[in-house]
């Protein structure tokens, strides 16, 4: 039986099934029980520069070797790193230094009532464009939405019976008319903090990234976003890091073109 195994790892190998995932997830509230979930151990050797509040937890789980990075807490201010600024530079970072084979994004978003989001759902993105990169000069316009679609998995979408949504990225939590318009304009169901930025670095790099967003607020809800937000934060990150255990136990044992 041993002999067996062997040979559907060394078959595993050949059909080139993914071994090295990255997750990168912006607030330490979002990460924590992933890492509990996975056992993962924070690395006291950071492959990131000296300084930087980037941190790498890490180990294995069924076949797969996981990372994890958080962008830390800001060293001034000792809030998360949120954002596209962080996240755009650990998400280089952490495919310069741990040649991912697969980027997965998780992380919390608002949602929009208007187009059939609720406190809870869990997406996966197919669309990732900005909505705050205002810059009306022809094709600059086109630069600053910066649309780029995700890695497609239609397998997982139907296995795990998954909603799939577009997702708009800001750098503020509220929203303005004008990005309102924008996000209306870029069909989104979601809206986050870091998503677009991780895609434009990932698709740079030239590494595949998938996108799972919870849904914590309702953008066009009558509560205000940053009350919603926390208020439902704890039991919708619970959610979020269930749906992102399946995600990986279905990747486990596949190849990208089998996702």
């Amino acid at each position: 039986m041993d002999g067996g195994g062997d040979q559907s790892g060394q078959a595993q190998k050949q059909k080139g099934a993914i071994s090295n995932i990255v997750i990168i997830i912006a607030m330490q509230s979002e990460a924590l029980p992933l890492v509990d979930r996975f056992h993962l151990t924070e690395d006291p050797h950071s492959p990131f520069p000296q300084g930087v509040p980037w941190v790498r937890y890490h180990g294995s789980y069924k076949d797969l070797n996981i990372n994890l990075i958080w962008p830390g807490k800001d060293p001034a201010l000792g809030v998360d790193s949120v954002g596209t600024i962080s996240s755009a530079l650990v998400t280089y970072a952490a495919i310069q230094a741990l040649h991912p084979d697969l980027i997965i994004n998780a992380g919390t978003a608002g949602g929009f009532k208007a187009k059939g989001a609720s406190v809870g759902d869990i997406f996966i993105i197919s669309d990732c464009a900005f909505h705050d990169r205002r810059i009306p000069i022809p094709v600059f316009d086109l630069y600053g939405v910066g649309l780029r679609k995700a890695f497609e998995t239609p397998n997982l979408v139907k296995e795990l019976n998954l909603q799939v949504a577009k997702l708009s990225t800001g750098d503020s939590l509220d929203m303005t008319q004008q990005d309102e318009s924008s996000i209306i304009s870029n069909d989104a169901t979601v809206k986050d903090m870091e998503g677009a930025a991780v895609a434009y670095v990932a698709e740079l790099l030239k590494v595949p990234a998938i996108f799972v967003k919870a849904v914590t607020d309702i953008v066009d809800g009558d509560k205000p976003t940053a009350e919603e937000f926390l208020q439902n934060l704890a039991a919708v990150t619970a959610a979020l890091d269930v749906a992102v255990e399946k995600v990986i136990s279905f990747i486990n044992g596949k190849s990208l073109s089998e996702l």
